[in-house]
């Protein structure tokens, strides 16, 4: 299983794809899409569906997984992410892809056990789960690892658009989660 997850942004888009083998992940290809707040929102999207599309292309993905919207103060920037999710989602499904949707809270959550972890946490997580020991910038790009990480950890849901974990699923208890995943525990 291959999963490209996605961190979105109108000015810096970040993304990682890891592929699990049993209980280990592999780092495929991450990176970030850099772009200018001088060129237009149109600009942009199409750079960032241009992008992707290259990494789809060479990594063929199972799946995509992305960050959801989350409330932001500046009503003309929540607009612009929500326009570039728009075209990412458009990505995946003119690709054939499978597509899930994370909250911010539940990456964190799902990959360091608190809803509130810092990037930085995340950004060791992600490096820890991937093997990787040199620190990996900008947090753009361990934000869309650690999102393609949650959706391998997340409960076997079919593909296609899900909203990642149901509230049963997470409410089972550190118990069930240790006998489940006895490979997360450090």
């Amino acid at each position: 299983m291959l999963v490209l997850g996605v961190d979105p942004g109108s000015v810096c888009t970040g993304y990682g794809a890891v592929e699990r083998q049993g209980d280990a992940f592999r780092l495929v290809s991450c990176g970030v899409i850099r772009l200018s707040s001088r060129q237009s929102i149109p600009e942009r999207i199409k750079i960032i569906y241009d992008g992707l599309s290259e990494v789809i292309a060479e990594c063929i993905p199972d799946r995509l997984a992305i960050e959801t919207t989350y409330v932001n103060r500046n009503p003309q920037s929540a607009l612009k992410l929500g326009q570039v999710r728009g075209a990412i989602v458009a990505l995946a499904m003119n690709h054939g892809l499978g597509l899930r949707e994370y909250a911010p809270r539940e990456v964190k959550r799902v990959l360091t056990g608190k809803g509130n972890a810092g990037k930085e946490r995340v950004a060791y997580m992600a490096r820890h789960y991937l093997g990787i020991g040199t620190p990996l910038t900008p947090h753009d790009v361990t934000d869309a690892l650690g999102i393609a990480l949650c959706d391998m950890f997340s409960s076997g849901a079919p593909d296609g658009v899900s909203k990642g974990r149901s509230r049963s699923a997470s409410s089972k208890g550190w118990s069930e989660f240790v006998k489940a995943n006895p490979q997360r525990l450090m």
